[in-house]
């Protein structure tokens, strides 16, 4: 779900990462967006925090689409307070079976102090091992470099994610060096 069609060609995507390291979590995410050969615009905000500032998510895909996910997991949060991977299940179970949902096409990372989950419209609601996602045309590329860096001594989880996401804008000519971070 790196590209998205539009009516005038094929939206490709960004770099969403997350890592977890040292009891702390962060996101991010670059500014890029491009319709077909054309960057459209380079500061996009993908990455938010949502809720009541508790929990930060970043999404790949459609922006329209993204930001009615994130307004239904605020609800869902609403609903679950300090319960995130319940949110999101109920989230991925609307997603699936509301025939409005089940048209949007984004994914999302979302963490919290205690868990990090990817969520899709196949209703996927999963947590990585070793505490990165990645998502978005550069997706691999981020993720390959963060579990590289995970482990050196010395590097946090933001460096680690400005690192990851500097190698993936290098390699990925849908992805900048535009970011945006969240951190818990």
């Amino acid at each position: 779900m790196n590209d998205v069609a539009s009516s005038q060609g094929i939206w490709h995507g960004t770099t969403i990462l997350t890592v977890r390291k040292g009891g702390r979590v962060v996101i991010a995410g670059d500014g890029q967006v491009t319709l077909g050969a054309t960057v459209i615009k380079a500061n996009a905000r993908k990455v938010r925090s949502v809720g009541k500032g508790d929990v930060i998510g970043g999404f790949a895909g459609a922006t329209a689409d993204a930001f009615t996910l994130f307004e239904r997991l605020e609800s869902k949060l609403e609903q679950y307070p300090g319960q995130l991977t319940r949110a999101c299940v109920e989230l991925a179970k609307d997603w699936r079976t509301d025939r409005y949902l089940r048209r949007l096409e984004a994914m999302m990372a979302v963490a919290d102090k205690d868990v990090s989950l990817l969520l899709s419209g196949s209703g996927d609601v999963l947590e990585p091992e070793g505490g990165i996602i990645a998502i978005g045309s550069g997706g691999n590329y981020a993720l390959a470099a963060a579990r590289a860096l995970i482990d050196v001594d010395g590097l946090d989880a933001e460096a680690i994610a400005r690192k990851a996401m500097d190698i993936a804008a290098d390699i990925c000519v849908y992805t900048n060096h535009n970011l945006v971070i969240e951190k818990l």
